[in-house]
């Protein structure tokens, strides 16, 4: 990112479409982490193209609940856990931190053990070492590389998404079955369909989204000493609140074609070949070779590495940025490490507990399942506060949401509800 433009000359002076685009970019993209990738995989590979529609209805939900993110950090000047904290109780505050924290590491070791894995299978050589040092990649990135600069480095990873758009292009793909399969999709009742959906919903609203983005608007906001939170400075409103708005639309439509291609990919090679049994994104990964060929494999195997090298960062940011905001810690990625000691500390502290657990007798499928549970049950709660906050002139002033924005909000609660009300069903059933 280049040197910030003020927000107060930003309506005379259009900013362009990739200075425009950074938190939502950012964000749609780290939801599709190797072990999204591998939920993606699965449910390609168990059900084919009668997967796709979930990722056409989600987008709208996504794309108004993580607005309604973004404008909460913007608007106020704060991210979501110190907004709680200001507003709510101190239980609920401790328990949705302590929740996330939880399975922000369950993911981070997911993820890191993925990479491990796709390198291994790329170039040979012991997949434990590698996930070290991815690790400790991501780990030194985030301590030492001030905010402006990661961030740019952030959105130029997000190109490594696109090789999941490649690889459908390199095997043949019966384009209107696709089509009319994502829009008129076999539905089933059957206990493994729904759970799959429910994975797939958990995977696509996920908490450390909803952190993530609203303290990257905050932090934004910090790295232009002329910008304001809008509740103080309305006059900054019309440039942000439009940015925001492209920024999210984007973001979350660049998220969602790649889950929608990682769908497809697994179910035009997989599934049609009789693979229904993918466990992890590396297995996707090797499970195309013999049937689209070593290009496909190549993209699919490096997808994962870049993907989670932006993922990384985003899990143990957000975490930081809500331990740092519950507990009243100085945090951004603009301080350095002796400015922001505890901040940087739930970093490098998710980190490393995620590498570590890469070395234990845990079943990693398990545990990603248990973080996908825990995401789940603590998403509800969230996105109840954060549409409860949206709507309060204490915290939002005049720029509480839009009717469409509450409906779309609502109705992303409700379907997440929904969601986790069939998976916990799923356990006892």
């Amino acid at each position: 990112m280049n040197k910030p433009t003020s927000d107060a000359s930003a309506g005379s002076k259009e900013l362009s479409l990739l200075k425009k685009l950074g938190p939502g970019l950012i964000t749609g993209a780290a939801d599709d982490d190797p072990s999204g990738i591998a939920t993606y995989s699965q449910a390609g590979a168990q059900f084919g193209f009668n997967m796709l529609w979930t990722v056409l209805f989600t987008y709208p939900l996504m794309v108004g609940i993580q607005i309604v993110s973004a404008r909460i950090g913007r608007v106020s000047g704060h991210g979501l856990a110190t907004n709680i904290r200001r507003h709510y109780p101190a239980w609920l505050l401790y328990a949705v931190v302590g929740l996330l924290l939880v399975a922000n590491t369950i993911n981070i070791a997911a993820d890191i053990s993925a990479m491990g894995e796709a390198l291994k299978l790329l170039i040979g050589g012991k997949a434990h070492m590698y996930a070290i040092g991815f690790g400790v990649l991501s780990l030194l990135l985030q301590v030492f590389i001030p905010y402006q600069r990661y961030v740019r480095f952030l959105k130029w990873l997000t190109l490594a998404l696109l090789a999941y758009v490649a690889t459908v292009f390199v095997v043949h793909t019966p384009w209107s079955k696709v089509l009319l399969s994502a829009v008129m999709p076999q539905l089933s009742w059957k206990k493994e369909y729904i759970t799959t959906v429910v994975a797939l919903f958990g995977t696509t609203i996920s908490p450390y989204l909803f952190f993530w983005q609203a303290s990257q608007e905050v932090e934004e906001m910090r790295a232009d000493h002329q910008a304001r939170p809008l509740i103080h400075a309305p006059e900054q409103a019309p440039a942000n609140l439009k940015r925001i708005k492209l920024d999210t639309y984007i973001g979350m439509a660049f998220s969602n074609l790649v889950a929608f291609f990682i769908i497809l990919t697994t179910a035009v090679t997989l599934n049609m070949h009789g693979i229904t049994d993918i466990q992890t994104s590396a297995q996707a990964a090797l499970a195309l070779r013999p049937i689209a060929g070593d290009f496909a494999f190549m993209l699919f195997s490096a997808g994962i590495i870049g993907t989670g090298l932006l993922a990384i960062p985003v899990l143990a940011g957000s975490s930081a940025y809500a331990m740092a905001g519950a507990f009243k810690w100085k945090n951004s990625l603009e301080d350095t490490p002796m400015q922001a000691r505890q901040f940087y500390a739930i970093i490098a502290l998710s980190t490393v507990i995620g590498i570590v657990l890469g070395f234990t007798t845990v079943d990693p499928i398990k545990a990603l399942y248990w973080s996908a549970v825990i995401n789940g049950v603590i998403s509800v709660p969230i996105m109840v506060v954060m549409m409860l906050m949206a709507v309060r002139v204490d915290v939002m002033g005049k720029f509480v949401i839009t009717p469409r924005l509450k409906i779309l909000g609502w109705l992303a609660t409700g379907m997440m509800a929904l969601a986790v009300i069939s998976m916990l069903a799923t356990l006892f059933y």
